[in-house]
């Protein structure tokens, strides 16, 4: 398998990890960003959305972070990253598109330099943005994992799930861009005690080859 990836990519990180967990071998292809590398015909070629992450398996292409790892759950289905009881793949499933769907998508790269050109908003208020949208999902992420963790290690009860996931890469970046973190003491346990694990240490973005 090979990953087309980019280090600070919060959406191909997920798929980072969810790999790891999943022992799964794979070559890493970075496509720089910030270069235009996505937007290269070779690129559009195989992935005509030029986003990353897109994951070349079994003679085709995945993109979309969230269906490759569904793909992967599938098809490589131990250690699961859902549960195997319906209601609680349903509540797994909807704290994960919380970040992946509500959060994410709107401090996206894509989005930020729209806010930058052609709407000509500055940095500064560009990284007020990103907080706003962050305080909002994250606030509500909160009392969910509350609700539903059974550790304060994770998520959803005791084990990795894509939940989890999804969380850590977007703790990322709220790190990277200030956010207060303090409303929000489960999530910041969770991911503290996510980072140390061995699977997520090595899909961390500090530690991808195109870092620097």
């Amino acid at each position: 398998m090979k990953l087309h990836t980019y280090f600070r990519s919060s959406a191909a990180y997920r798929v980072r990890i969810a790999l790891n967990v999943k022992r799964l071998a794979f070559d890493l292809q970075p496509e720089n960003l910030p270069r235009g590398e996505h937007r290269a015909d070779r690129y559009l070629a195989l992935n005509p959305q030029g986003l990353v992450p897109l994951l070349e398996a079994e003679g085709d292409t995945v993109a979309q972070s969230l269906a490759i790892i569904e793909y992967l759950e599938e098809r490589y289905p131990a250690p699961p990253l859902l549960p195997s009881e319906p209601l609680a793949r349903a509540h797994v499933r909807a704290m994960a598109l919380a970040v992946a769907c509500d959060l994410h998508p709107l401090n996206n790269l894509r989005v930020l330099n729209y806010l930058r050109v052609p709407l000509g908003h500055d940095e500064a208020a560009v990284t007020r943005w990103i907080q706003h949208w962050i305080a909002e999902g994250f606030r509500a992420l909160e009392v969910l994992v509350r609700r539903y963790s059974g550790d304060s290690r994770h998520c959803f009860g005791t084990t990795v799930t894509l939940a989890d996931v999804c969380l850590v890469p977007q703790m990322y970046n709220a790190r990277r861009f200030e956010c207060d973190l303090a409303p929000y003491p489960t999530l910041v346990a969770i991911d503290a005690a996510l980072r140390e694990k061995p699977e997520f240490l090595a899909a961390a973005p500090e530690r991808q080859p195109d870092a620097g």
